[in-house]
């Protein structure tokens, strides 16, 4: 394009061949459109160029200094693409609407539009100086969000702005209980939010998300979902509520309900801090937000994970809290039963084959396969791991986080890690045959190699992977070992007491007549410290399968799930329920829990 307007004004003697070289060495060294760089240099003047293109492209030009657009017009395109695009909305008319560009050529840029308002676009030329200057007239600059530095006793979070001046914190006084929160219920009555999600533009969304209460609630959210020992946060919009629940210990449990009003300041807020983007409100969307925590004189760094969903009455966010001083890197304090974790250690150490880790999400496979990669983690060993997301960052360990829009995706990376010389290969989830397929055949070529699957328990595993259509033969020689596992609560040291239970209640859910009657039981009567529940952390159970040689003739043979499970218990091998009711007779959690999480 640049070098055709050129040949055109010199050919209508508009610029001279010397004026054009000129103003080519400027773009080179300086960037930009032939046409911005000629007006900017005064060579030629912005009408020059608009009539000149309009010529080009045979389509209207206009000038933007004789328009007055209407806001309900500016707010159906972003500023983002404004600027991206160099366009400017002008005008609508039924389903059409007037499209000022620079570069009317530009396909992408109408598909674009036309995809995001529904309209069909009629495009007009202008040139790129006034455009810029009508979108910083009509949408008004636009400022970034700083890091916030803090002092002592603050929380400082990546994104942050308070007061709109780009700092915000919360000092120790700020880090009460959300039940006790002195919220400023006069500010947040005040703030003016446009309940139409369609009509609210980013410009208002921005200021929306940087008011001082809004700043104050998401960031007590946060430090409060710490101290509780949250996993998760969930803020969910309804008809007529905003609901905030936090995850503890694998049970959600109701926290507050902000006023309705605040659900885009809340949203947007979060939004910008995970870096995604706040005009898209019509699909899901994936970030990370990262915070320094500091209280007592003590730092902490943590990550939250944050997913957004479009639903019925506007986006749900979950925020996953990625604690790492939470993430248990020592198996002996896991909750293995003494010989399942003998089982366990055997398999890993293997210089080759497969370990497979189930259960279903939040049973915690990656806390297990983290700390199986950290008990094998030397200098002499190359281990890579392919994870989606990577949710912890270890040294001495080769993450790669999968991409699926670029087609990085398990199987992708598998065949690049076979090229890397790996000793031990992770890969974060068996899904489809093609993974499962690369997976063995790397097992049973010298490599270690660890994933998780979803199924109920570890037998019915080797029924998985068969349906996904491994042959049994390939199934038989590469499977080390299988492991199923859940979490569940422990009972709240601080108000454990013993609990009567009747026998029959213990019977019924495994115990032998004899242990029935001798039996004691326990359960938490609910303190400060559980948060009145009874139950404070959790613990895992482990049904870990051993593939014996005799259980590698099963599967060859073609043996269900059934068969494969009654031959793995007389081997020894510990089911969920009984790992369960293990955890019962050392008096670490309760009936309840065992059966809320296992089958008999």
């Amino acid at each position: 394009m640049s070098a055709k307007l050129g040949e055109i004004l010199v050919r209508e003697n508009l610029l001279t061949a010397q004026q054009l070289r000129e103003a080519l060495d400027y773009q080179r060294s300086h960037g930009g459109r032939l046409g911005f760089n000629l007006v900017k240099m005064g060579l030629v003047s912005d009408d020059m160029i608009t009539a000149v293109l309009s010529r080009q492209y045979g389509v209207p030009s206009v000038n933007l200094e004789l328009f007055d657009i209407e806001p309900s017009v500016i707010r159906l395109i972003p500023q983002e693409v404004a600027q991206k695009y160099s366009v400017l909305p002008l005008s609508r008319v039924g389903a059409s609407l007037t499209l000022a560009m620079v570069d009317p050529t530009n396909v992408f840029a109408m598909d674009d539009i036309k995809f995001m308002t529904g309209l069909n676009i009629e495009p007009v030329v202008v040139s790129e100086a006034s455009v810029q200057e009508a979108i910083a007239k009509y949408y008004g600059s636009s400022r970034e969000i700083e890091l916030a530095a803090m002092g002592e006793s603050e929380v400082e979070v990546s994104g942050m702005g308070k007061n709109g001046n780009g700092h915000g914190s919360i000092t120790h006084a700020d880090l009460v209980s959300l039940d006790n929160l002195d919220f400023d219920t006069e500010a947040a009555e005040g703030l003016e939010v446009i309940e139409d999600n369609e009509e609210i533009d980013l410009s208002t969304l921005s200021r929306m998300s940087e008011d001082a209460p809004v700043v104050r609630l998401v960031n007590v959210l946060m430090v409060d979902a710490l101290r509780r020992g949250s996993s998760d946060i969930h803020i969910e919009p309804y008809e007529k509520e905003l609901r905030i629940r936090f995850r503890i210990d694998g049970v959600l449990y109701d926290v507050m309900h902000p006023p309705l009003k605040m659900r885009d300041a809340i949203i947007s807020r979060l939004k910008i801090m995970s870096k995604l983007d706040i005009s898209e409100k019509r699909l899901p969307q994936d970030g990370r937000i990262k915070i320094k925590v500091k209280v007592d004189s003590r730092s902490r760094e943590l990550d939250f994970r944050v997913s957004t969903l479009p639903t019925l009455f506007g986006e749900k966010v979950v925020l996953r809290l990625l604690d790492k001083e939470n993430l248990m890197l020592d198996m002996t304090k896991l909750g293995f039963e003494p010989e399942s974790l003998v089982k366990f250690q055997r398999n890993i150490s293997r210089p080759y084959g497969m370990v497979l880790v189930t259960g279903p999400t939040g049973s915690g496979k990656t806390n297990t396969l983290y700390s199986a990669l950290q008990s094998l983690n030397t200098p002499e060993t190359n281990i890579m791991t392919a994870e989606d997301p990577v949710e912890f960052n270890l040294m001495g360990i080769n993450q790669v986080q999968m991409k699926e829009q670029i087609g990085l995706n398990f199987a992708a990376a598998l065949r690049s890690f076979l090229r890397q010389d790996p000793n031990i290969i992770l890969v974060g989830e068996i899904r489809d045959f093609e993974t499962a397929e690369i997976a063995i055949k790397a097992a049973l070529t010298g490599h270690l190699v660890l994933s998780t699957l979803h199924t109920n328990d570890a037998p019915s595993t080797i029924s998985r992977l068969m349906n996904m259509g491994i042959e049994p033969f390939l199934v038989a020689t590469s499977v080390n070992l299988i492991q199923a596992q859940r979490l569940i609560r422990r009972i709240c040291k601080d108000c454990k007491k013993e609990q009567q239970t009747p026998p029959e209640a213990l019977l019924e859910i495994g115990f032998t007549p004899d242990e029935a009657k001798q039996m004691k039981t326990y359960k938490g009567r609910g303190c400060q410290t559980c948060n009145n529940t009874g139950y404070k952390g959790r613990v895992g159970l482990y049904e870990v399968m051993e593939v014996t040689d005799e259980i590698r003739e099963l599967i060859l043979i073609g043996a269900s799930a059934l068969e494969l499970r009654k031959k793995a218990i007389e081997d020894g091998m510990i089911t969920l329920r009984e790992s369960g009711l293990q955890k019962i007779r050392n008096g670490i959690t309760t009936i309840e829990e065992v059966v809320r999480e296992t089958v008999a």
